[in-house]
């Protein structure tokens, strides 16, 4: 195997849930990724992208995708074949924090001699105890580490002194742990190198198509993004990616906006190899609608042709829907996450506008061009009740009305799961927002993760629900979703029958896993669960709703080749 300066490894979020009996549930309906949360951050592109232009030959395996995609597939074996100076492992999100920390003590093993490195929101968030644990040498804090990364990595290669690298926990070779000041922080998005192109270079010079990809499927449904911003001006309560979340776990004081000329250059950049649609992250109206309507204008005269989604904060008007449709050839689509129809819970969190806010922008989106309108709801927020969360799914029949019946309006109603995010408001007053945690602790997640059920994963409950509660409203709301959506005659007899009978099976499995772990025998206990493994694996996608409404219309990345061996061509003659 070839040497490399740096290796990108993004783990499953249970190791190795092939070999344990795990009912997910429906924590990763609404995500493009699968319960085993295999899609990796964006992270790993840009830090890429700037170790390769400091000289650094970098490499990037999904050990979760591979997983997935092969029950063969020996982890073990491919990380010990692996060889790299230091191993990158991403613990961004929660979720991975069984995972992850498994992945580093293989790693460990077979390279006690490489340097182990973990990054993202959780790591920063969890740094203090992640350099305690024997396998872990650093964690890089901050949502802007490519320059840091870099000098790490500097600072390595001429010796090992870590003592001047920002942001840095580690530990020296007596053992001694240090915590580097947090000092860099970017204020604006335009220093960071955002390419698709050092990717796909680098998966052709590693060989590795399928330890590359950024989630299971992505090759034969691709989608692409870019990044209006890191950081946020909003502060929903239940959010890690709030500003309250940004200013307590990363030190960031105001969101920092890639400018719109640059934005507009990484969507000419991905529509130079990938024929894909391009998922706009953050609402391009948060630094005003003079950075919006630069950026659109921008992308009209550079005819961007790939299919757009942009997000939604907030309510639009018309004129707002009629500016994108003047940028976008290829057409556009919307996202957007009110989280409840019940305006005292949306209210409570932090999104102050109306249901007949919401309303009209449904309307008015597709009156102007758009082509799909993506709208989700959540249950297990604070100050939300059973009736409160049922009604969002029967607010759905009214939102269809608002609308022809061939416009892709599609709703999604799912449990806020597994985890309330840490450096959330909501995580860190607990009390306040009628939360009673059941994990503080990075440790204390893990072992929830080691679950047999989704519900016993979870680690909050409310004043108003119980872990019960969250798990059967979430089947409840998933029925009448169902039948709101056929009484607006979206779907047939045959669809409703088949959306009710998936959903029942999968609310009767978590009532047998419950029935299952009653049972006080270990030896018993573990053999009844595993006589449960197939029907959950059977079960770990579109357990409330149909995933497949997620995937976009367009053609495998295959399909794609002609154009990225061209943009390659022209990027070597460009230099």
């Amino acid at each position: 195997m070839p040497h490399c300066d740096a290796i990108f490894l993004h783990a499953p979020s249970v190791y190795d849930f092939r070999k344990k009996p795990i009912f997910y549930g429906p924590v990763s309906d609404v995500i493009p990724s699968s319960p085993v949360f295999e899609m990796y951050p964006v992270g790993f592109m840009t830090i890429s992208s700037h170790l390769e232009a400091a000289g650094f030959k970098t490499r990037i395996a999904n050990i979760a995708v591979q997983m997935l995609a092969d029950e063969r597939f020996d982890a073990e074996k491919k990380i010990k074949g692996l060889d790299a100076d230091v191993f990158f492992i991403d613990l961004h999100w929660m979720p991975h924090a069984h995972g992850a920390i498994e992945l580093s003590k293989i790693v460990k093993k077979h390279h006690p001699n490489s340097k182990i490195e973990f990054g993202g929101l959780t790591s920063s968030y969890f740094h203090e105890e992640l350099i305690q644990r024997p396998e872990i040498d650093m964690v890089m804090r901050g949502d802007t580490t490519e320059v840091p990364t870099v000098m790490m990595m500097e600072a390595l290669r001429k010796g090992g002194d870590l003592s001047t690298v920002p942001n840095l926990t580690w530990k020296d070779d007596s053992g001694k742990v240090h915590v580097n000041e947090f000092k860099y922080s970017l204020e604006s998005l335009d220093e960071v190198i955002f390419d698709y192109g050092t990717m796909i270079k680098c998966t052709m010079r590693n060989m590795d198509i399928k330890g590359a990809l950024p989630w299971y499927g992505w090759d034969k449904v691709p989608l692409t993004s870019v990044f209006t911003v890191r950081g946020c001006s909003i502060n929903c309560a239940e959010c890690g990616g709030s500003h309250y979340a940004n200013g307590k776990v990363v030190c960031r004081k105001a969101p920092a906006f890639r400018s719109p000329e640059r934005l507009a250059d990484d969507m000419e950049m991905i529509q130079s190899y990938f024929n894909t649609p391009v998922f706009i992250v953050g609402d391009l109206r948060q630094k005003g609608m003079s950075y919006a309507e630069r950026f659109l204008e921008e992308c009209r005269s550079r005819k961007i042709k790939n299919h757009v989604v942009v997000e939604l904060f907030n309510g639009a008007t018309p004129e707002y829907f009629q500016m994108l449709d003047r940028a976008f050839d290829g057409g556009w689509s919307i996202e957007f996450s009110p989280d409840s129809h019940d305006e005292k819970v949306r209210f409570a969190l932090g999104k102050g506008y109306t249901n007949e806010n919401i309303e009209k922008t449904i309307a008015a989106s597709f009156r102007n061009g758009c082509s799909r309108f993506d709208l989700f709801y959540m249950n297990g927020l604070p100050f939300q009740d059973r009736e409160s969360a049922l009604d969002s799914a029967r607010a759905a029949e009214r939102l269809w009305g608002l609308v022809n019946r061939d416009d892709n309006l599609f709703i999604y109603n799912a449990p806020f799961a597994p985890f309330v995010d840490p450096g959330s408001r909501a995580f860190e007053e607990p009390e306040k927002w009628g939360y009673k945690l059941r994990a503080r602790t990075l440790e204390d997640h893990r072992k929830l993760l080691d679950s047999p059920s989704w519900k016993h994963v979870l680690s909050y409950e409310t004043n108003w629900m119980t872990r019960d509660d969250v798990a059967e409203i979430s089947y409840d709301a998933a029925n009448i979703l169902a039948e709101a959506e056929h009484n607006a005659g979206r779907i047939d007899d045959a669809d409703l029958a088949g959306r009710r009978e998936r959903t029942e099976f999968a609310r009767e499995l978590m009532h047998k896993v419950d029935r299952i772990m009653e049972i006080p025998d270990e030896k018993e206990r573990n053999a009844r669960l595993w006589e449960t493994k197939d029907e959950g694996t059977r079960m770990m996608n579109s357990t409330v709703c149909n995933k497949k409404d997620l995937d976009w219309e367009t053609g495998s990345i295959w399909s794609n080749a002609p154009r990225i061996g061209m943009s390659i061509v022209k990027s070597i003659f460009k230099r």
